[in-house]
């Protein structure tokens, strides 16, 4: 006898149908519940539209339409993806790539609520006692004030002394930064000029602008006079007035001083966070060195004083996390117990996820994307919820092929709790282990957004599409190597977890950089080779940008096309720029027009007068080879590169940055597609492709693999072997087996990570690694190449 399921019982799927976004070309998907899906394809074939911008999205801002209209006033208003049917839908927790605040008072500690939690042990078990838990806080200052408070009580006003004091465990000296500043003159002016000459070498101070109308029309200083011949009062004011209200023309503008605005703009932010050429400014300018009152610790005597059995807050902060638990467990207090056991699960989950050689006083913004992103996975590890969507963003980036196979487990134990598990996904060894898997493409861009397979993992490798036909690539290690023309030294390197390391980097050839992670790798590489003369580094460091940049704008490809366009018609270059004097009058140069709708979604809509296409209909009236540049920036890199390497529209400064981005493996991106809607992969080798531009002699590159699809690392390869055939030093942080076997040299640190990392465990030829399975690095490449 068959029984009728439940009708609770069947909805077990999640049903997509037309899916429009991006590049997806109504695509229409039905996804197991409770199962782990890994989706597939290249960079760019559409997976994060999918599984990010449509079922996450539609997920969240379901969620958020369930709260009140006024709690829904302070939540980011989402509008509704565009797609025809989302059915079957379960709460969505995104666990991304998006490096963590980059604030300079974020921590792995304040990010994890780990923190949290040892205050408030330190401010129930300490010795001496200071007071509650924001006494230990490098983030709260302390304050006292006392005055006169007027109260009125039956009709009648009283006054009352009335006195407070905070106590907060900031360092007054740095203000909880750790660092304190000092700024070099020299590189915020040239003083054998006037103002008005051009002498300041800020970015973004022009006189042309804002700051020449306050500079000239505050009264303060002489904009014609050198600035060597300032009187001292006019210096200080120039340098150090306090903000200053003054009216400019009619216009109510604040004067503010050159170091106090620096110390708001820039140095509030974190270093890592900025622009190229900021951060260029900031490193030339600002000297940064550890407070000499707190040692670094950022908290105040009071705070490093009070003890645990002989340990302060700041070494709880400061030791590594594996050990760090080790401590907390040998803590017996009954009247803390909840909490030990809270504070003992968190810092258990970091050495579970394979973070355990972290340490809680680590700034947030040097985190890497996949340390990010699995720092962001531990709130949910313990969690009670089930029936849950979990979605993550290839969560195996900057892991060891040693510590993938944890990383599966984390993923399989969400998904036995009874959750539904998304994976974008590239690496062999993860797809392997999923229940259904969702190949994109056939390829980039316009040229994918296909579902061309859905299946087993076993369905896929016997597919005809390019994940199926590249999944069981392998690279056997290189025979013909290289011979180094010579070596960069690197002695006593001690930076976070080395050991005194000494190595020879050689020259001339690729050497790939590797181990598990933690292990010292980026210590050794940014910390000894990057600031040399001639080196070149593509870290892994997000790029910013709005939705008005694009390719051409960030790799500086619009400068030398603007130019062309102005001197063929005679015109200035300016109003070539949507973001200038070219801008369409009715959307300022945006091409789409935003309607807030308050709690409701925002619309965004093509905007009438330019079509979308952003500028101004006279200026679509000048041409350059035949084509506007609206009909510019819609080509691809591909196609553009063809149109200004030859003929009437030749500009070799725009083919040179052009083919670039052709070798990087971009050339189906549109020269005017927004940054915003790039991959994380396609934001890196752009980033690469930029840099490549620049003189250098020695390439460092942080996991180029990362986003990169099986079948795009046969490109990169051929990409570092071009770099190493012109002359060039390239050096690889790498995980990826295969560029692990494409490497003339390597360098691999171990044998753990933390304290138990820090030293070099093999130097020499990937055939001599194989053969000696001497480190873990060793035995999986030895595995991977089938030895």
């Amino acid at each position: 006898m068959t029984t009728t399921p439940h009708p609770a019982d069947t909805h077990d799927l999640i049903r997509v149908h037309g899916a429009r976004e991006n590049n997806l070309k109504d695509v229409s998907v039905e996804l197991p519940k409770r199962r782990l899906t890994v989706f597939t394809g290249v960079s760019g074939s559409g997976k994060s539209s999918l599984v990010f911008a449509t079922i996450a999205a539609e997920s969240q801002r379901m969620i958020n339409e369930t709260y009140s209209a006024f709690v829904q006033g302070f939540m980011p208003s989402q509008a509704r993806p565009d797609v025809d049917v989302l059915e079957g839908l379960t709460t969505a927790i995104i666990v991304d790539q998006e490096r963590m605040g980059a604030s300079p008072r974020s921590t792995v500690g304040t990010a994890t609520d780990a923190n949290a939690m040892l205050r408030r042990l330190f401010s129930r078990l300490g010795e001496p006692s200071i007071g509650g838990p924001q006494a230990y806080s490098f983030n709260v200052a302390s304050i006292s004030g006392a005055g006169a408070v007027t109260t009125t009580k039956a009709g009648r006003e009283t006054k009352e002394r009335r006195s407070f004091t905070i106590t907060g465990g900031m360092c007054p000296h740095c203000e909880g930064r750790g660092s304190v500043n000092d700024i070099d003159l020299t590189a915020l002016y040239d003083d054998s000029l006037s103002l008005n000459d051009g002498a300041l070498r800020i970015p973004g101070y022009s006189m042309e602008g804002w700051y020449g109308r306050i500079f000239r029309g505050c009264g303060f200083l002489d904009a014609d006079k050198p600035i060597r011949d300032y009187s001292a009062r006019e210096l200080d004011d120039l340098l150090h007035k306090e903000p200053t209200k003054l009216k400019i023309d009619g216009i109510n503008l604040t004067y503010l001083g050159l170091i106090p605005q620096i110390k708001k703009s820039f140095l509030a932010k974190d270093v890592d966070a900025m622009q190229p050429h900021v951060r260029a400014f900031v490193e030339r300018a600002v000297t940064f060195t550890t407070c000499p009152d707190c040692a670094g610790t950022r908290l105040t005597e009071a705070a490093r004083s009070s003890t645990i059995g002989g340990v302060s807050i700041a070494d709880a902060c400061a030791m590594q996390i594996s050990d760090l638990a080790t401590w907390v467990r040998g803590l017996d207090e009954p009247s803390v117990a909840p909490l030990l056991a809270t504070l003992g699960h968190t810092l258990d989950s970091f050495v579970e996820i394979g973070l355990g050689y972290l340490s809680l006083d680590r700034p947030a913004g040097t985190l890497s994307g996949g340390e990010a992103q699995r720092t962001k996975m531990i709130r949910h590890l313990g969690s009670s919820l089930t029936d849950v969507t979990y979605v993550f963003d290839e969560p195996t980036i900057g892991l060891h092929p040693h510590d993938v196979q944890r990383m599966n487990e984390l993923l399989l134990q969400l998904r036995d709790k009874g959750n539904t598990v998304l994976v974008v996904e590239h690496k062999p060894e993860a797809i392997a282990i999923a229940d259904h898997v969702v190949d994109l493409g056939p390829r980039a861009g316009t040229a994918g957004g296909e579902i061309v397979f859905e299946g087993t993992v076993a369905g896929l490798r016997a597919s005809d599409t390019l994940t199926g036909r590249h999944l069981d690539d392998r690279v056997s290690p290189k025979e013909d190597l290289r011979t180094p023309t010579g070596v960069l030294e690197v002695r006593g390197a001690s930076t976070h977890n080395l050991r005194d390391v000494d190595v020879d980097v050689p020259l001339g050839v690729l050497t790939v950089v590797t181990g598990v992670a933690g292990s010292g790798k980026s210590s050794l590489i940014h910390g000894s080779l990057a600031g040399r003369e001639g080196v070149v580094v593509v870290d892994q460091s997000g790029i910013k940008g709005s939705r008005r940049s694009n390719p051409a704008t960030y790799t500086g490809l619009l400068e030398p096309i603007r130019k062309a366009f102005a001197k063929a018609n005679g015109v200035k270059p300016a109003l070539f720029s949507a973001n200038s004097e070219g801008a369409c009058p009715s959307c300022n140069g945006a091409g789409v027009i935003f309607s807030d709708l308050g709690i409701m979604g925002g619309v965004s809509t093509p905007c009438e007068l330019c079509e979308g296409r952003r500028f101004d209909s006279s200026v679509l009236d000048y041409t350059f080879g035949g084509k506007d540049i609206s009909e510019v920036l819609a080509m691809s890199v591909a196609v553009a590169e063809e149109f200004f390497g030859s003929g009437d529209a030749r500009v070799p400064a725009a083919h040179k940055i052009l083919v670039n981005l052709v070798d990087v493996g971009l050339g189906y991106l549109t020269l005017g597609q927004p940054l915003t809607t790039l991959s994380g992969g396609e934001r890196q080798r752009i980033k690469l492709a930029t840099r490549m531009a620049e003189q250098g002699v020695t390439y460092v590159l942080d996991e180029p693999t990362t986003g990169l699809h099986l079948a795009d690392v046969e490109n990169l390869l051929g990409l570092l072997d071009r770099l190493v055939d012109a002359g060039k030093t390239v050096v690889v942080i790498e995980h990826h087996q295969a560029v692990m076997a494409h490497a003339d040299w390597i360098i691999d640190l171990g044998p753990g990570a933390g304290h138990d990392g820090g030293l070099v465990v093999f130097e020499g030829t990937p055939a001599d690694l194989v053969a000696s399975r001497a480190t873990i690095t060793g035995e999986h490449l030895a595995a991977y190449c089938g030895s």
